[in-house]
This record gives structure tokens, sequence and C-alpha cells, in this order.
């Protein structure tokens, strides 16, 4: 009877692991658009209507717009020279940019300009985590004591101590998230890796604000988001940091 329960228990194993692999084999690489290195406002103009944007339409991207995203964060400029559209420190090219749709997770491979499969599955909902409330606004200086209400008056309603919680965005079609590998790097301690991973990091984020500006989409930059789960569903290696995401689409 023992036995017999053993065996029955492996075989249910074995059955979920063979539909975890089959609905990874499901997810298949997608090749990139050559990039439209014509379109988007000029960069001046793009600076100046850059806003931060967290309702989106539930529309997917298309396959031209997910593809100048991807290059303009960080593409290969100048392949040659082994260059990007994202500087970053000792030329480490050490951010990974992982994509998140409703189909799965892929990884950005910018010199082939496509998107690697990671992970089956919609988890989009499971990254991003609300925004803490704003700090209470220091209290008003002293002044004379007010006069006593009259009598029936109800009492005034105090001040909140704090703004509510801002929900994480909604729906956004597509979701980026930004992770340094400090293993990229040929020198330097981990607390020196870990400043040069922020800063590469920032710079890619701010291609991404600058891309969605030029070109209609939207987007914000965001650190709240559940960066254990991140972690364990990218299966990221203690070298690996996130830093940012950013939710991309179209306007609501």
């Amino acid at each position: 009877m023992r036995k017999n329960f053993f065996k029955c228990l492996g075989a249910v194993a074995l059955l979920l692991c063979l539909s975890v692999g089959l609905a990874a084999a499901e997810l298949r690489a997608i090749k990139l658009s050559p990039p439209d290195l014509k379109r988007g406002l000029p960069l001046m103009e793009a600076l100046a209507v850059r806003a931060s944007v967290r309702e989106f339409s539930e529309k997917d991207l298309s396959l031209q717009d997910l593809s100048d995203l991807l290059w303009a964060a960080d593409g290969m400029s100048r392949p040659a020279e082994n260059k990007s559209t994202s500087p970053s420190a000792m030329n480490a090219h050490d951010i990974r940019i992982y994509v998140f749709t409703k189909d799965g997770a892929y990884l950005y491979d910018s010199p082939k300009h496509e998107l690697l499969p990671v992970l089956a599955g919609d988890f989009c909902s499971q990254l991003m985590a609300a925004r803490p409330p704003r700090p209470a606004a220091p209290p008003a200086p002293a002044t004379a004591a007010p006069a006593a209400p009259a009598p029936g008056t109800p009492p005034p309603t105090p001040p909140t101590s704090a703004a509510p919680v801002s929900p994480p965005p909604s729906n956004p079609p597509v979701q980026i998230v930004l992770v340094s590998d400090g293993e990229r790097f040929s020198r330097g301690d981990p607390a020196r890796k870990l400043e040069w991973g922020a800063l590469d990091a920032g710079i890619v984020s701010q291609n991404i604000s600058l891309f969605c500006a030029a070109t209609g989409l939207k987007t914000v930059p965001r650190a709240m988001m559940d960066k254990t789960r991140i972690k364990e569903l990218l299966q990221l290696t203690d070298a690996q940091t996130v830093f940012l995401n950013h939710p991309v689409g179209y306007a609501k």
C-alpha cells in the first residue's frame, strides 16, 4: 500500500514537471523588427511633454512599438564597437531587460535584437506593489489658542496623518524590469558594483521614458515592486539586483 502511494506521488510529480516544460516550450523567441530611426518628436519636444502615467489601455503593444522601445532602451547602436544606446560603467552591459506580457516573461537579447523566452504564463499582477503613503505634513507653527466654539458646534475634523496609499498602475500590457548583473563588471567591490548598477539602470530607465514621450506611449519609472517574487520567477543570482520597472502601454 505504502509502495503504491509513493508510485502515484511520483507519477503526479512527473506530470506536473511535464506540464510546466510544455508550457515553457510553447513560449518562443520573438524576432523584433528593425528599429525605425526616423520616428518620434525631436529631443527637446520630448523632454517638454515627458510625464509619468499610471493608467493604460489594455491594448497590446504592436511588434514595431515594442521593437523600437527595446532598441531605444539599450539596443546596439554601434555593433562593431559593442556600443549601445545606453552607456554603462566600463562598457560592461550589465543591465538585463526583462519583458513581462500576458504570455510570459522574456529577456531582451540586445546583440540579436530579439526576445528570448524565460517563463511562460501571466505574472504581471505579481510584480508591482502599491506605493506607500506620503509622510504627514509638518505641524503648523504654534499660534494663540482659538476661541472656544459656541455651544452645539461640532468639533473640527482632525487633519489626516498621511496621504492614502497609491495603487500600482492598472493593466499595462507590458512591464519592463531592469536588473543589473554585477558579475558583468570586471572589477570593483560589491558596494561599488551596486552603485554602478543603479546608475546604469537609471540611464536605461531615462531612455525608456524619453522614447515613450517622443512616440506617444505612456510609462512611469517605479521602484515599488515585489523584488523577492521577481527574483524567484526569474531565478536570479545573488549578484543580480532588481532596480526598476516600467509599465508601458497606450493612453487609456
